[in-house]
Protein backbone atom coordinates (compact mmCIF):
# COMPACT_ATOMS: atom_id res chain seq x y z
CA UNK A 1 0.00 0.00 0.00
CA UNK A 2 1.35 3.54 -1.44
CA UNK A 3 1.47 6.38 1.80
CA UNK A 4 2.32 9.68 1.80
CA UNK A 5 5.14 11.24 4.50
CA UNK A 6 4.70 14.73 5.33
CA UNK A 7 7.68 16.28 7.60
CA UNK A 8 6.79 19.15 8.92
CA UNK A 9 6.90 22.99 8.91
CA UNK A 10 5.81 23.32 5.58
CA UNK A 11 2.55 24.44 3.90
CA UNK A 12 0.89 22.14 1.35
CA UNK A 13 -0.78 23.96 -1.22
CA UNK A 14 -2.01 23.21 -5.28
CA UNK A 15 -4.57 22.40 -6.88
CA UNK A 16 -6.68 19.19 -7.21
CA UNK A 17 -9.83 18.22 -9.39
CA UNK A 18 -12.85 16.17 -7.65
CA UNK A 19 -14.75 14.76 -10.01
CA UNK A 20 -18.78 14.02 -9.44
CA UNK A 21 -20.67 11.83 -7.57
CA UNK A 22 -22.39 8.82 -8.99
CA UNK A 23 -24.67 8.46 -6.22
CA UNK A 24 -25.77 12.15 -6.91
CA UNK A 25 -25.59 12.38 -10.31
CA UNK A 26 -28.24 9.60 -10.99
CA UNK A 27 -31.12 10.46 -8.65
CA UNK A 28 -30.45 14.41 -10.39
CA UNK A 29 -30.29 13.01 -14.00
CA UNK A 30 -33.79 10.62 -13.29
CA UNK A 31 -35.23 14.32 -11.95
CA UNK A 32 -34.49 15.39 -15.08
CA UNK A 33 -37.63 13.49 -16.15
CA UNK A 34 -39.64 15.87 -14.32
CA UNK A 35 -39.19 19.19 -15.71
CA UNK A 36 -40.37 18.50 -19.24
CA UNK A 37 -37.76 21.49 -20.43
CA UNK A 38 -34.05 20.99 -20.69
CA UNK A 39 -31.85 20.34 -18.05
CA UNK A 40 -27.94 21.00 -17.74
CA UNK A 41 -25.76 19.04 -15.55
CA UNK A 42 -21.85 20.27 -14.94
CA UNK A 43 -19.02 17.67 -13.32
CA UNK A 44 -20.97 14.14 -14.03
CA UNK A 45 -18.82 11.33 -14.11
CA UNK A 46 -17.98 9.61 -17.17
CA UNK A 47 -18.97 5.92 -15.84
CA UNK A 48 -20.60 3.24 -17.32
CA UNK A 49 -23.75 3.82 -14.70
CA UNK A 50 -24.05 7.11 -15.84
CA UNK A 51 -23.49 6.84 -19.77
CA UNK A 52 -26.22 3.41 -19.27
CA UNK A 53 -28.61 5.65 -17.48
CA UNK A 54 -28.72 8.22 -20.47
CA UNK A 55 -28.75 5.47 -23.04
CA UNK A 56 -32.47 4.26 -21.56
CA UNK A 57 -33.34 8.46 -21.46
CA UNK A 58 -32.78 8.38 -24.91
CA UNK A 59 -35.01 5.56 -25.55
CA UNK A 60 -37.42 7.03 -23.28
CA UNK A 61 -37.42 9.90 -25.84
CA UNK A 62 -34.70 12.90 -24.47
CA UNK A 63 -32.51 14.56 -26.88
CA UNK A 64 -28.67 13.97 -25.02
CA UNK A 65 -25.79 15.65 -25.12
CA UNK A 66 -22.83 14.73 -23.37
CA UNK A 67 -19.20 15.79 -23.16
CA UNK A 68 -16.73 16.24 -21.03
CA UNK A 69 -18.32 16.07 -17.78
CA UNK A 70 -21.53 18.18 -19.41
CA UNK A 71 -24.83 16.61 -19.42
CA UNK A 72 -27.65 18.39 -21.51
CA UNK A 73 -30.89 16.48 -21.23
CA UNK A 74 -34.10 17.48 -23.25
CA UNK A 75 -36.85 15.36 -21.72
CA UNK A 76 -39.41 17.09 -23.51
CA UNK A 77 -39.85 14.83 -26.20
CA UNK A 78 -40.56 11.83 -24.22
CA UNK A 79 -42.84 9.46 -25.84
CA UNK A 80 -42.73 5.98 -23.70
CA UNK A 81 -43.46 5.61 -20.04
CA UNK A 82 -42.18 1.65 -20.57
CA UNK A 83 -38.47 0.95 -19.76
CA UNK A 84 -37.59 -2.07 -21.43
CA UNK A 85 -36.66 -4.80 -19.10
CA UNK A 86 -33.48 -5.79 -21.06
CA UNK A 87 -32.71 -2.23 -19.55
CA UNK A 88 -33.93 -2.35 -16.68
CA UNK A 89 -32.23 -5.53 -15.28
CA UNK A 90 -28.70 -4.27 -16.20
CA UNK A 91 -28.23 -2.03 -13.63
CA UNK A 92 -30.13 -2.01 -9.91
CA UNK A 93 -30.05 1.61 -9.89
CA UNK A 94 -32.52 2.01 -12.92
CA UNK A 95 -35.65 1.93 -10.56
CA UNK A 96 -34.77 5.62 -9.80
CA UNK A 97 -35.89 6.63 -13.53
CA UNK A 98 -39.89 4.81 -12.54
CA UNK A 99 -40.39 7.11 -9.84
CA UNK A 100 -39.53 10.00 -12.01
CA UNK A 101 -41.46 8.88 -14.78
CA UNK A 102 -44.62 8.12 -12.75
CA UNK A 103 -44.25 12.03 -10.83
CA UNK A 104 -44.11 13.32 -14.41
CA UNK A 105 -46.83 10.97 -16.43
CA UNK A 106 -48.61 9.26 -13.09
CA UNK A 107 -47.76 5.51 -14.83
CA UNK A 108 -44.60 3.73 -15.30
CA UNK A 109 -44.26 0.05 -17.24
CA UNK A 110 -40.89 -2.00 -15.95
CA UNK A 111 -39.29 -4.69 -14.34
CA UNK A 112 -37.47 -5.82 -11.45
CA UNK A 113 -33.80 -3.85 -11.16
CA UNK A 114 -30.69 -5.74 -11.74
CA UNK A 115 -29.04 -7.73 -9.52
CA UNK A 116 -32.54 -7.97 -7.46
CA UNK A 117 -33.22 -11.53 -6.24
CA UNK A 118 -37.06 -10.37 -5.32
Amino acid sequence: MSSYIIEGGRKLNGKANVSGSKNASLPIIAASILNGKVTKLYNVPDIYDIKFTLEILKILGCKIKHTKGKVVIDSSGINTQEIPDKLMREMRSSVILAGAIIGRFKKAIFSYPGDCDI
